[in-house]
């Protein structure tokens, strides 16, 4: 079965947010696309298997502004040196790195915008 779920975060900066989610925890844009006003309005990117979707924040559009409101987890073989490339890119760790009682080794940290992110070696079935 192909993926259903995809996380879809606002920003009000999305060109800084991509390029924050690439340096700090490792996505990589596949694909921004710009409106007629050079706004990026909607972009993928991915990481491993999985993938998010963000766009622009817009206050007066249908959705509102909801930038700094989302929250992802994403599973990565290393939790550890994951750990230490979100810190050397600025990234603010709010939950340090912890082994859990159900095996994962986790940690979580808030992009520049205060979006919640939460990774880990478990992977859901």
């Amino acid at each position: 079965m192909s993926r259903t779920v995809f996380p879809l975060l606002q920003y009000r900066d999305p060109r800084a947010a991509i390029d924050f989610l690439e340096h700090a925890f490792g996505f990589e844009a596949a694909a921004v696309d710009e409106g007629p006003d050079g706004r990026v309005g909607h972009a993928e990117l991915r990481v491993g298997d999985g993938m998010v979707m963000l766009s622009a924040s817009d206050p007066d559009g249908p959705y509102g502004d909801h930038a700094g409101q989302g929250w992802c987890y994403v599973a990565v073989a290393d939790a550890d040196t994951h750990h230490d490339r979100a810190v050397a890119a600025g990234a603010e760790v709010v939950a340090s790195l912890t082994d859990t009682p159900y095996g994962s080794r986790d940690y979580s940290a808030r992009d520049p915008e205060g979006n919640l992110w939460s990774f880990g070696t478990y992977v859901p079935d």
